[in-house]
């Protein structure tokens, strides 16, 4: 399972992620989209936590698709509410809040007129 850490230093912040390959800096993802050009930041919902939000969906779900589809209310429900200068998230806490976002989405969307629900299939 891996594991994100945020924290805040005199120079910015970092984010790694540890895996059964050690630890690594969680890459920004970019050629997904370029939110923030100064890098990761938490606790409120701008371009930085919007940059942070797009690269933990992406790396937790391996999906990219799917990460574009869930970052911005990820950013709003997780990112935006971690509020102290050091953080840990697991793989598993990031893909149950996904999973919580796209369960909302689908009561949103409610029932089609062919009677599809708007949920995905698997």
């Amino acid at each position: 399972m891996k594991v994100y850490r945020g924290r805040r230093t005199d120079s910015g912040t970092e984010v790694t992620v540890t895996d059964g390959a050690g630890e690594r800096p969680l890459p920004p993802r970019f050629d997904l989209r370029r939110h923030s050009p100064d890098g990761f930041e938490w606790g409120y919902g701008g371009s930085g936590p919007a940059q942070l939000a797009l690269a933990l969906t992406a790396d937790a779900l391996g999906d990219d698709d799917r990460a574009r589809s869930v970052y911005q209310p990820f950013k709003f429900k997780v990112v935006g509410a971690l509020a102290s200068n050091t953080w840990t998230l697991t793989e598993d806490q990031v893909r149950a809040s996904v999973a919580d976002i796209e369960r909302a989405k689908d009561r949103v969307a409610g029932p089609r007129p062919d009677g599809h629900t708007g949920g995905r299939s698997l």
